[in-house]
């Protein structure tokens, strides 16, 4: 076969890839987009215009660290306090690269980076099902950088472009949790814990990092119940690994 025939295929195939991100992620925008007017609105209620907030959607692009910023935005701001709360409530981002790295280990440099910087929870759930299902078929690499492309660039286009209306919107329609919006992240996370399910015991960890977060939450202030989910879930699972060994 010649080579331009094999470029030829190879471009295909990438394009199809692309375009199957593109369809698993359709579901999970639909609960993007009200999560993204809502952030938007409560933007707009502290002075946020269209350009402020489409800088630090898409600069950031993290959903809950967003979330708090707004929440403790005042005039003028308190940038260190923001600062330390959106490493806080990020810090989870470097336990999902961390599981995520070995995938993405056959990439130059500068395209791993580049998928991790778009990286967040929703993209890493649905590349690492990716991976679990294409490793299962036998295929290689498993992971499939075309799906990865499709699937981030859909949620980055969305929530950029969500977050943005929402400013627009956001003072006309007023608050709008009052639909039920505030629900649509929730929803959007049990679907996707429904995908990576694989069975009772491997939940148990969800479970013991779900109740220690929400503890946490009920009782201390601030994004504490972050890191403690996420270290009571590893301690979990280091736990039930040793007892099987």
């Amino acid at each position: 076969m010649s080579s331009s025939r094999t470029q030829a295929l190879s471009a295909a195939s990438f394009s199809e890839e692309i375009w199957r991100g593109t369809l698993a992620t359709l579901p999970i925008l639909i609960g993007i987009l009200p999560f993204g007017l809502l952030l938007g609105a409560q933007a707009a209620q502290k002075g946020f215009s269209v350009f402020n907030l489409t800088l630090m959607t898409g600069l950031n692009f993290a959903g809950g660290s967003e979330f708090a910023a707004i929440a403790l935005w005042s005039s003028p701001p308190h940038l260190l306090t923001i600062l330390m709360v959106t490493l806080l409530v990020n810090s989870r981002h470097l336990l999902m690269g961390a599981a995520f790295a070995p995938s993405l280990a056959h990439l130059p440099p500068r395209k791993a980076l580049l998928a991790l910087f778009v990286m967040c929870d929703e993209s890493w759930a649905m590349g690492v099902a990716d991976v679990a299902r294409r490793k299962a078929a036998g295929l290689y690499p498993s992971f499939s950088t075309g799906f990865y492309v499709g699937v981030a660039a859909s949620l980055w286009f969305t929530w950029v472009i969500a977050t943005s209306l929402g400013v627009v919107v956001g003072p006309v329609l007023g608050d709008i949790t009052r639909w039920g919006f505030d629900m649509a992240f929730p929803a959007v996370f049990l679907v996707l814990l429904k995908g990576m399910w694989k069975g009772l015991r491997s939940g148990l960890p969800w479970l013991v990092s779900l109740i220690c977060a929400g503890t946490t939450y009920h009782y201390f202030p601030g994004a504490a119940y972050v890191p403690v989910g996420a270290a009571s879930g590893i301690i979990a699972i280091l736990l039930l690994n040793r007892r099987v060994s």
